[in-house]
């Protein structure tokens, strides 16, 4: 999706080449990206184009330039072994310097608006640390750096607000580290450490072997948290989910629902596992089996609604008469004319101004119950009391827990 640019070295070296990411208006706060060992590789460049989308002008220099320009190397045992060659002849304090000639052209550059931060993985971790230490960055990130207890002489030049995610079984930077660098920043309030359980070194790299996908989404979701506190861009999220649900329930307008979100979406309804994944599959549920699968009486009660950094919690009462089979909630069951309300909860993942994914929850036995198709006699499950429950917090409490709750009347508490 990107480009390339050539950045002059401060040295008088040479020239070195980057990645560059726009984002589509066209402008916005600038980033840098600080690449792993293995260059500015497919990894690279997906993360580039990725945060493009968030609203960034992204520019990912080769960093490897000095010894051997336009290095792209996967994960192959041959590919490694010439990744860790090449990082043992790293300069480390000419990178820096080139990091910073990275960070002048991006100001520079006719689409960089605002403020300019830094985003680095593994080599790049430890740059990012040096970066806040050494460059006038408004903000760093830094994804399991290495040898970064080495530069911790170098804090007391950080002043922009750095963020670091650790592994907790990454063996280049064991407990220990992490302790040592937690230790030594303990008094810095513009440094916050986070570490993952169970997760790698590697982890945010989907490539990678040890991929983890929780731990990256939840550090990328706190990368984005710091990158828009000091960098922006700010959008308001709620908003745009009022628009795209707009064009879902009351226009019924699928190529306008399209339109509020990214070029490749999903949509997943948890309980039934419908929806779709990518623009034709995602279009062609919507089209053939959502939009127009809904009773004309649908109904959104919105009860609370949660806005983080990229994602939105609504909760709900979703509610309709079963007038008409809903493929998507109740696919295979035929009209049984009953009303329903259940409480929903969406999850809402936005990339930048646009909806990128939807999770959808809802109690699958309650929607049952309610239309005929579940007797509850002896099962732990409600039907239209779950709807009245929520909205009325005083009516009664365990009541499917029968006996079980009338045993603990009178004990000790």
């Amino acid at each position: 999706m990107g480009t390339y640019v050539d950045i002059s070295a401060t040295d008088g070296a040479g020239t070195m080449r980057a990645y560059l990411a726009t984002p589509e208006k066209g402008s916005g706060p600038g980033l840098v990206l600080l690449q792993e060992i293995f260059g500015v590789n497919a990894f690279m460049k997906d993360m580039a184009d990725y945060f493009a989308e968030e609203g960034y002008v992204v520019m990912v220099p080769d960093l490897f330039w000095r010894i051997e320009p336009g290095v792209e190397l996967g994960s192959s045992e041959e590919e490694r072994a010439k990744a860790f060659e090449l990082y043992g002849k790293l300069d480390v304090d000419k990178s820096m310097e080139d990091v910073a000639a990275t960070i002048a052209a991006l100001r520079d550059h006719e689409s960089q608006v605002g403020k300019v931060g830094a985003v680095g993985y593994c080599l790049g971790g430890r740059l990012a640390w040096l970066t806040a230490a050494r460059t006038d960055i408004d903000a760093a990130v830094g994804y399991y750096g290495v040898k970064i207890e080495g530069d911790l002489a170098e804090k007391g030049r950080i002043t922009a607000p750095l963020m670091l995610h650790f592994a907790e079984l990454d063996g280049f930077t064991p407990p220990e580290v992490i302790e040592q660098i937690s230790s030594a920043t303990a008094d810095m309030p513009n440094v916050e450490i986070h570490t993952y359980p169970g997760a790698d070194h590697g982890f945010a790299r989907p490539t990678g072997a040890n991929y983890d996908k929780p731990s990256a989404m939840m550090a990328y979701s706190r990368t984005l948290t710091v990158l828009r506190r000091v960098l922006g861009p700010v959008y308001d999220l709620s908003q745009l989910w009022d628009m795209h649900c707009f064009y879902e329930f009351a226009e019924r307008d699928v190529d306008a629902t399209m339109a509020t979100m990214v070029a490749e979406p999903y949509v997943n309804h948890i309980p039934t596992m419908t929806g779709g994944v990518g623009h034709d599959h995602l279009k062609r549920f919507y089209k053939y089996h959502f939009v127009d699968s809904n009773p004309e009486d649908t109904k959104l009660v919105p009860i609370s609604r949660t806005i983080g950094t990229d994602r939105l919690v609504d909760e709900m009462l979703f509610c309709f008469t079963h007038t008409r089979e809903i493929d998507w909630m109740l696919p295979g069951v035929e009209p049984t004319g009953k009303y329903v309300e259940i409480p929903l909860i969406a999850i809402v993942h936005f990339r930048g101004d646009k909806l990128y994914n939807e999770h959808i929850y809802w109690d699958q036995a309650s929607v049952l119950v309610q239309i005929g198709k579940l007797d509850p006699t002896g099962l732990p499950v409600a039907g239209h009391a779950t709807a009245q429950k929520l909205l009325d917090p005083a009516l009664p409490s365990n009541g499917l827990m029968g006996d079980l709750w009338k045993g603990s009347e009178g004990k000790p508490i």
